[in-house]
């Protein structure tokens, strides 16, 4: 009897892993497809969402406390368990794979954010008074930038940027790459679409108290300053429309917003959300969605938005909006500041339905061509080219 041919070993790195957070969820996409392909060893402190029946977990014991700390210990505790599983179980793999920085001797690594360029955003912009706080978050972002410049800026190392504003960041930091890709994220088409859309919209507004004659305009994410939200809010002020209604769904603190609203006359016309993992459930309930970001390396929201048939506003400074054909399936701002032209598309949004039909349509043919599916098979390219340059070196 012929022995089997062993697929080639992929170790996978990731501190935790759901279908709830941006990174995490493409991850969790990537490697349930990529399961038929490799042998998938998962080094991860906690899964969740992910069928594990073609893969094998390896739990990394996780420690709490300041994520400074419990970052240190996770970068030491899965070297460490990796090495074990070598040493003692023979688990060597053919290459290692990495979302973000979580170890050193990653083959391949996903680009989701570059850190060296939160770092730089945030200075200037107090976001606390905890100087504790403040002193940690430097720390830590300063500890991932030095990571970053060891791992990302390696020749010899693949790189998946999730779009090509990514990409343009890794050359600007690191130089011209040999080996860097750009891999846009996928979208759930079977979660995400026109049809399911329309069959919770009604239940939707109805939960949500959106009126029939209303305009509902959906916000999604976290760090709501980075996104734009306080743009948004003075342009929808600036559309002196009552039927206009903002739904911000995300974990920030809604407080420091509240005085803005109250200012800005927009009482009753704003309402902060907290997100549900049934979000299909918002999209369905909105009639736009609008996100005037100052940065974003590809977000996932505004591309699920599309899928759902919604009219999708983003800025040039994000790299979802490489996928957007302004004016035909999106509306894309140069200047994620300028809250007189977001009011002015808002508003037309609000009056003119066929344009808001129109925008829509086209957004939910162009969003299922990002599929998951597309996603894993684009990463398979990289790591198979990863493989064969390992035995090249042998």
């Amino acid at each position: 009897m012929a022995t089997p041919v062993r697929r080639p070993r992929v170790a996978v790195i990731s501190p935790f892993v759901d279908k709830r957070h941006g990174t995490e969820r493409c991850l969790a996409e990537q490697i349930e497809r990529l399961s038929h392909t490799y042998e998938i060893h998962l080094y991860s402190s906690r899964v969740e969402d992910l069928d594990l029946s073609g893969i094998t977990w390896h739990r990394v014991p996780a420690l709490g406390g300041p994520h400074l700390f419990a970052y240190v210990w996770w970068f030491c505790a899965n070297r460490f368990m990796r090495w074990r599983e070598a040493r003692f179980r023979g688990i060597t793999p053919d290459v290692i794979y990495s979302p973000g920085v979580n170890c050193l001797d990653a083959d391949v690594a996903s680009v989701h954010v570059l850190f060296s360029k939160v770092r730089e955003q945030e200075v200037g912009r107090s976001t606390t008074s905890d100087w504790l706080v403040t002193v940690h978050r430097r720390v830590y972002y300063r500890l991932i930038e030095f990571l970053e410049s060891k791992v990302y800026g390696r020749a010899d190392i693949y790189l998946a940027a999730v779009s090509e504003k990514t990409a343009q960041d890794l050359r600007a930091r690191f130089g011209p790459k040999k080996h860097l890709n750009v891999i846009y994220h996928g979208v759930d088409g079977g979660k995400f679409n026109p049809q399911k859309r329309k069959e919770l919209r009604d239940g939707g507004r109805a939960e949500l108290g959106v009126a029939d004659d209303a305009f509902a305009i959906l916000f999604i994410g976290n760090d709501w300053s980075n996104r734009g939200l306080p743009y948004l809010l003075e342009a929808v002020a600036m559309m002196q429309d009552p039927r206009a209604q903002v739904i911000v769904v995300g974990t920030d603190s809604a407080a420091r917003y509240r005085e803005k609203v109250e200012r800005l006359g927009l009482s009753g016309q704003v309402f902060f959300l907290r997100p549900r993992q049934d979000v299909e459930f918002y999209y369905a309930a909105a009639d736009a969605y609008a996100a005037p970001s100052l940065e974003d390396t590809f977000s996932l929201p505004p591309a699920e938005a599309m899928a759902c048939g919604l009219p999708v506003i983003t800025t040039r400074a994000t790299g979802v909006s490489e996928i957007i054909h302004h004016g035909e399936d999106g509306l894309v701002l140069e200047n994620p500041t300028d809250t007189k032209t977001l009011s002015e598309w808002l508003t037309r949004l609000a009056s003119d339905v066929e344009w808001r039909k129109h925008l829509g349509s086209a957004a939910a043919m162009t969003a299922p061509k990002f599929t998951w599916a597309r996603n894993a098979e684009e990463l398979r390219t990289v790591i198979d080219s990863a493989l064969e340059s390992r035995k090249t070196r042998g």
